[in-house]
């Protein structure tokens, strides 16, 4: 999947890629809780757009390496959303105030459920900075639903390696979200 002259155009590319994509945004929609607010097409055309606007910059070794970014870019896609939604829900971030129970028990779980993305967020970006091969295999695992051996493929390393890469990432993402 290299960035060519000729390369069929984008959204062409795109439909052959469409089906495995979809694929991707629901373990990432999945992942990332019902706070999204946001369903798997939307999340796929999304990721279009931000993608389309590169096109001409991007150049990707092998298809793994295209389903890691897109992996990335869905991934940029529900923070960017998640963050929007907390900064307009209700003042931006005020506690909400109720005098149904049962309407502030809803409104905490979403709450925090998209905490929980962000600090899923933040702690990748810290591992990235720490370890940038772990954050890469967790990435292409956890969000871009590949296997041990595609990304052994796509990174150069060996199915072993990327074993023990996935649980030191695991271990490290535990202690720095939990």
């Amino acid at each position: 999947m290299a960035a060519d002259p000729n390369a069929p155009p984008l959204p062409e590319a795109w439909a052959s890629v469409y089906p495995e994509l979809k694929k991707i945004a629901r373990a990432r929609l999945y992942a990332a809780g019902p706070g999204v607010g946001l369903n798997t097409t939307a999340l796929v055309h999304e990721s279009y757009l931000r993608l389309a606007d590169r096109v001409g910059q991007l150049s990707f070794a092998s298809s793994g390496h295209f389903y890691a970014y897109a992996a990335q870019v869905m991934r940029s896609v529900i923070v960017d959303l998640v963050r929007e939604h907390r900064a307009e829900r209700r003042g931006g971030g005020a506690a909400p105030v109720t005098l149904d129970t049962a309407v502030a028990q809803a409104v905490s779980a979403q709450l925090a459920d998209s905490d929980e993305a962000l600090q899923v967020d933040e702690a990748l970006t810290a591992l990235a900075a720490l370890e940038p091969r772990l954050a890469q295999v967790v990435e292409m695992r956890y969000f871009g639903g590949m296997t041990d051996a595609e990304i052994a493929q796509a990174l150069g390393l060996t199915d072993r390696t990327v074993r023990r890469d996935w649980d030191k990432a695991r271990a490290l993402l535990r202690t720095m979200v939990g």
